[in-house]
């Protein structure tokens, strides 16, 4: 969700507080808006006429949407029913970082609020209110509009309201008496601000409520102060285990709520930025997450941890460019001690560059053929349709490379330099693919971005749509993809403009479409437009080329270390396994195996591989292992990090976990000492 942002901030970078402007206004201002809100319902709702320029535009935006989702400002809304308390309860289970963190600061809230007859509110991202804490007299009052816990204040169910109107805007809102979309809204005065996730998501709002009589001053910029705060909260909670980098370029600012904060890893990844880093920044999140920290900042973490060695809450100065500066102070006490202690004389110490890393040579139908001749009959068919209007079926087992197999023929093509959008029709819920596959237009549906969303089909022209698992795709989405596939234009949701699109469409699937067919599940239309060229990957135990394999995929891995290679023993194990997870599973194997290897080995023996590769019974059809325990393969979940490090951390964790907490126990499944076992959990 790149444009929350790149979305206007009303306050300054230091989270302070701004007086609403009309909120602040003299008597008769209050009373000129009041007339001409009146005017603009007049208009608006009597006349069906645009009042621009009596409101402000969030309000009309949101006036309009509330048209649209069919309300009436006479009825008293949809849905009053509130959760029962079970089901209110789950919810509250489902959000309860969030809770968390925001619960003492609704409580310091309330304490600068009090007796002014006002309720403070936490809502998720959907609209639900989770909990609420206010002055008991407005309370009774709120509750007949069920502004309480376990009720909606989605705007297609309440209309124009602060919560719903800044989940739909994602930005703060004041939403005062009769601006309110529903006329039984307009005893209330309501502020809201969003709450975004470390990871730029907006996951709750924080709103402030009360009678439109009582509006007091400065009530939307304590809202946003608030949320600034829960935000900071919520990344600090997160990336606890990190290192935090706080910056900000005036150095009064540092340690405040509106101060940049990014987590970084020991050997110097970003892992996350703040709201207010991106700002600071001027870049977009995906220019910042993943890359290294002297791409981001014009030092390197090495020389800022240099800097803070003697003095860890010491503040120190990094260029910024433009003749500007970022004053900086590392946080995160435990991880950074760890990091001050190691040497970093042996650390790369070029000048700072926001050059690209390198890249990896692109993956094409010749570098996959790997001398198994399934493999290679499947790639010289599909080389001959290269460039051809011809849609491809790739089939084969979960895990047999059909994805890795799509973007090489992407990219073997004349249409390499276009986009690859790959979607998962089986890993998306089915009330969402369609929104995914087509788009929409904004307001289409609750939640809805206000600028609408290009679908991936959209998304694909002049390049290749890759759709996974089509065997899954819902009965009514099929017919829309066949029309799409037959006039070469999509309609987004809420739209009705056709838009033309150009793409090369690879479907995959490891169930056996004629048999759905047969089924009534896929339509039998569409599964002869999609088999224009099927081609079927060999399982992996079917190829004769594993141990080639193996080995490239160890050489993928290993990025900075030395190369490595195979004892006799590990290679044939490897080569005699059946393998049910296919190229998933053995590239899995192959990163456990690389992470637990010590700084100074570069063998891989049969210590380093799952005991189940050695002499083991093999496993049911369908079915691999995890630690000790045989779980269904399509279920072998990757092993989550970026280095190999955190790799072998987990793989140290699963077999303590297996072993029932007996380090020595683990550290033999391991193959590994217990010193090194150790070294892997972090704890020396």
């Amino acid at each position: 969700m790149e444009h929350n942002d790149k979305k206007r901030d009303d306050s300054d970078s230091n989270g302070g507080v701004e007086e609403l402007e009309h909120m602040g206004h003299p008597a008769n201002a209050a009373e000129q808006h009041g007339r001409q809100l009146t005017q603009a319902r007049q208009l608006f709702f009597g006349r069906g006429d645009r009042p621009a320029g009596l409101i402000d535009p969030m309000v009309l935006r949101s006036w309009e949407r509330c048209q649209r989702f069919g309300l009436s400002e006479a009825d008293g809304g949809r849905g009053y029913d509130s959760l029962d308390r079970a089901t209110l309860h789950t919810e509250q289970e489902r959000n309860h970082q969030l809770l968390r963190q925001s619960r003492p600061i609704m409580e310091q809230l309330y304490e600068q609020i009090r007796d002014s007859g006002s309720m403070v509110i936490l809502a998720d991202q959907n609209g639900l209110i989770l909990e609420s804490v206010g002055d008991a007299d407005f309370v009774s009052r709120a509750d007949r509009v069920a502004l309480m816990a376990g009720a909606s204040w989605d705007e297609n169910l309440r209309g124009t309201n602060a919560i719903g109107t800044a989940i739909a805007e994602e930005a703060p809102s004041a939403i005062l008496g009769s601006e309110h979309f529903l006329e039984h809204n307009g005893f209330l005065t309501c502020c809201a601000s969003p709450i975004f996730g470390a990871d730029g998501r907006l996951i709750g709002v924080l709103d402030i409520s009360s009678d439109y009589r009582n509006q007091q001053r400065h009530t939307l910029g304590l809202v946003r102060l608030s949320s600034q705060l829960v935000e900071k909260r919520l990344f600090e909670a997160q990336h606890g285990r990190d290192i935090l980098v706080c910056f900000h370029s005036r150095v009064d600012y540092l340690g405040s709520p509106g101060e940049g904060m990014v987590a970084v890893s020991p050997d110097g990844q970003v892992l996350a930025v703040n709201r207010a880093g991106l700002q600071l920044l001027g870049l977009r999140r995906a220019d910042v997450v993943r890359r290294d920290f002297s791409m981001v900042f014009e030092t390197t973490l090495a020389g800022v941890i240099d800097r803070s060695r003697r003095d860890a809450q010491a503040i120190c100065e990094i260029p910024a460019g433009r003749d500007r500066v970022f004053y900086v102070r590392l946080r995160g006490q435990a991880p950074l001690q760890r990091t001050i202690g190691r040497t970093y004389d042996d650390l790369p110490t070029a000048a700072p560059s926001r050059r690209e890393p390198a890249r990896a040579p692109a993956l094409t139908l010749d570098t996959l053929n790997t001398g198994d001749a399934a493999l290679q009959a499947a790639i010289e068919r599909s080389r001959r349709v290269l460039g051809r209007d011809i849609p491809i079926l790739i089939q084969g087992e979960s895990g047999a490379g059909k994805e890795i197999f799509a973007k090489a023929f992407h990219n073997s093509g004349p249409r390499r330099n276009g986009p690859f959008v790959a979607l998962n029709c089986a890993a998306i819920p089915e009330s969402l693919i369609e929104s995914e596959l087509f788009g929409y237009q904004g307001g289409a549906f609750t939640g809805a971005r206000k600028e609408g969303a290009p679908g991936k089909i959209q998304q694909a022209h002049g390049g290749t749509l890759f759709l996974d698992e089509i065997g899954d795709m819902p009965l009514h989405l099929q017919a829309r993809l066949l029309r799409v596939l037959q006039e070469r234009t999509i309609t987004p949701l809420g739209s009705c403009k056709a838009i033309q699109v150009d793409i090369s469409l690879l479907c995959a699937t490891h169930r056996k479409l004629r048999e759905e067919v047969a089924r009534g599940s896929f339509r039998e239309d569409l599964y002869y437009r999609l088999n224009g060229l099927a081609v079927t990957l060999p399982a992996l135990r079917e190829r004769g080329d594993i141990r080639t394999l193996a080995q490239r995929l160890a050489e993928a891995e290993v990025g900075q270390r030395p190369p490595v290679a195979f004892s006799d023993r590990a290679m044939a194990a490897i080569e005699s396994y059946a393998w049910p997870g296919n190229i998933r599973q053995l590239n899995n194997v192959i990163r456990v195996a690389i992470a637990l290897l010590d700084e100074d080995e570069s063998l891989i023996t049969e210590h380093h591989l799952p005991e189940e590769l050695f002499d083991v019974p093999p496993l049911p059809a369908g079915m691999t292992a995890v630690g000790a325990a045989p779980v269904a393969a399509g279920a072998l979940p990757p092993l989550a990090g970026t280095s190999l490090d955190e790799i072998g951390r987990q793989a140290a964790l699963r077999a303590l976990e297996a072993a029932g907490g007996n380090v020595s126990a683990a550290a033999r499944q391991l193959g590994i000492s217990r010193n090194t076992l150790y070294r892997k959990l972090g704890r020396l």
